[in-house]
């Protein structure tokens, strides 16, 4: 158990640390970089979803982004990438394809150059093996969100069939909503020490929990949850901003994301230095 001591030095050298990685310009980076990268993100895996038989799969990823992002980027988001997708003519399995998934990877491939900052690490892998990593990163994400939102989708079918024997009830429904959260919370998790373990040029162990990928999963969802509140309850950027409202809206929870990413690697990263003093 840490001391009081230890912890205020660890948040004090943390506090310095962020400020001397440039956090907070990185998140802005990330922003825009994931910003670019969301929508052919989004646009390869409700293609893709089309080869997968699973029933309900595609509204259950439209459910989810409905409940983690603020209501009008969803709705944006939403719309943009059924419309190119009801539009396509068979190009995505060629050309548009390699390129769907090169614009993908760039949100990927700029998360693995700033977490190298946090490491004070030099990435001398050549420019292939960075977006190699970025595009096996990619496709494990996005296999990530379908095994999970399918086991969602299976305990819904299970919450059905249990109902259907012992009737509805108010524990079983707060059992089964809890449950989906930890499944969604899991992979987060799960995410972020894939994103820690092989994005930055060091030799770290993978640790599935670890201080910086919990604190990381826990910004993550708590700035989620307060700047949907904000949104809702104390700004209108639709009324300012018009159609650009949704894009800002969405940029600002790229950014608050990106802020909670990489304050977890920098935990992380001080914990991984501070290793040979313990």
């Amino acid at each position: 158990m840490p001391s009081r001591r230890w912890l205020k030095d660890f948040l004090k050298t943390l506090w310095q640390e962020i400020q001397d990685d440039h956090v907070l310009n990185g998140a802005a980076a990330l922003a825009y970089f994931l910003m670019l990268s969301i929508f052919p993100a989004a646009i390869l895996v409700l293609s893709l979803l089309h080869y997968v038989s699973i029933p309900h799969l595609e509204q259950a990823i439209v459910d989810l982004l409905n409940q983690v992002l603020p209501h009008e980027s969803a709705i944006l988001l939403e719309r943009t990438v059924r419309q190119v997708v009801s539009e396509r003519k068979g190009g995505l399995l060629t050309f548009g394809l390699i390129f769907t998934i090169w614009s993908a990877s760039s949100g990927i491939d700029a998360v693995i150059e700033q977490v190298n900052l946090a490491y004070d690490a030099t990435d001398r892998r050549p420019f292939w093996k960075v977006r190699a990593i970025a595009i096996l990163l990619m496709l494990l994400f996005f296999l990530l969100v379908i095994g999970s939102l399918s086991l969602v989708i299976f305990g819904g079918v299970v919450q059905s069939w249990l109902a259907s024997i012992i009737g509805w009830s108010r524990p079983l429904l707060i059992f089964f909503a809890t449950l989906r959260w930890v499944i969604i919370g899991i992979s987060l998790l799960l995410g972020l020490a894939m994103i820690y373990r092989f994005g930055p040029d060091v030799n770290v162990k993978f640790r599935f929990i670890s201080p910086g990928n919990v604190a990381g999963a826990t910004l993550i969802a708590l700035g989620s949850i307060a700047f949907r509140f904000y949104v809702l309850k104390f700004s209108n950027y639709s009324a300012l901003y018009g159609g650009l409202g949704a894009m800002i809206i969405l940029m600002l929870w790229l950014y608050l994301t990106g802020i909670a990413l990489l304050v977890g690697s920098e935990i992380d990263a001080l914990l991984e230095r501070d290793k040979p003093r313990q």
